[in-house]
């Protein structure tokens, strides 16, 4: 009897210990993941520095997820599995943390800038006039149902009072990072997009620009949220302050964001 009593209670205890080995494997590939960082299009180029800083300085990889801001919303509320969320604006991350989505209010992160610009030397001083004449057939804005730089874009034609006289001109790119292409390629004569474009030393393509008045626009201010899924996450809230530190504004200001 104690015979039988010995080898279960050594039965027991080799399926405690598998038990919680299996546990500690599950625990460490769940810290071995990368965090996914669904981020605006108009970071695209900063995310990858911000990538490369934050694990040089924490170890932590994160893997990036670059769309449009209204598109990620809606991966995010269809159950797409990212831990936070960089949008182009606040309104965005707030609809997530108002439906239950994110662990609380967004903050601000950086202010975006806005500009105009093209592979070709248009004359930026008198722009507005410049996009009425023949000799610009294309210009290419963001969507702004889905792309807060489009939306600024909108309203700084409607306040310059041209907007309906350039809707026909208009070709719509699905983000920023699409204008982007448009823009570089040539493909339109120009294009509004982010300050970012012509700050990223990876662009070689030589582009003439000009900063729109941020006075012309409300601020774009980009926003971001710990996810739901990353609650518990203690990389997340790592990465979380980074992005709100002093080492990732001083990137952030290298591309053209505003503080």
């Amino acid at each position: 009897m104690k015979m039988d009593l010995r080898n279960i209670f050594a039965r027991n205890i080799k399926l405690l210990a598998l038990t919680i080995f299996f546990n500690l494997l599950l625990c460490a590939a769940s810290f071995a993941q990368a965090l996914k960082v669904a981020a605006a299009a108009n970071l695209q180029s900063v995310i990858t520095v911000l990538q490369k800083d934050f694990k040089q300085r924490t170890g932590i990889d994160i893997e990036p997820i670059v769309g449009s801001s209204g598109k990620l919303v809606a991966q995010i509320k269809n159950g797409a599995p990212y831990d936070i969320f960089l949008s182009a604006d606040m309104r965005f991350p707030e609809s997530l943390y108002k439906d239950g989505f994110a662990t609380k209010a967004p903050v601000v992160y950086a202010y975006g800038s806005l500009i105009i610009c093209s592979t070709k030397n248009i004359g930026f001083e008198n722009w507005e006039r410049t996009l009425l004449t023949p000799r610009i057939q294309k210009i290419a804005i963001a969507n702004p149902a889905v792309a807060p730089y489009g939306a600024a874009a909108s309203e700084v034609l409607q306040k310059k009072g041209i907007l309906d006289n350039v809707h026909s001109k208009m070709v719509w790119g699905e983000s920023i990072s699409q204008v982007n292409t448009y823009v570089s390629t040539g493909v339109v004569d120009v294009g509004f997009t982010s300050q970012a474009l012509v700050k990223d030393p990876a662009n070689k393509t030589l582009l003439y620009w000009k900063i729109i008045d941020p006075k012309e626009y409300a601020p774009i201010k980009q926003g971001v949220v710990i996810l739901k899924r990353a609650a518990a996450n203690a990389q997340a809230e790592k990465f979380y302050n980074y992005l709100l530190g002093p080492d990732a504004k001083k990137i952030f200001k290298q591309y053209g964001y505003r503080f």
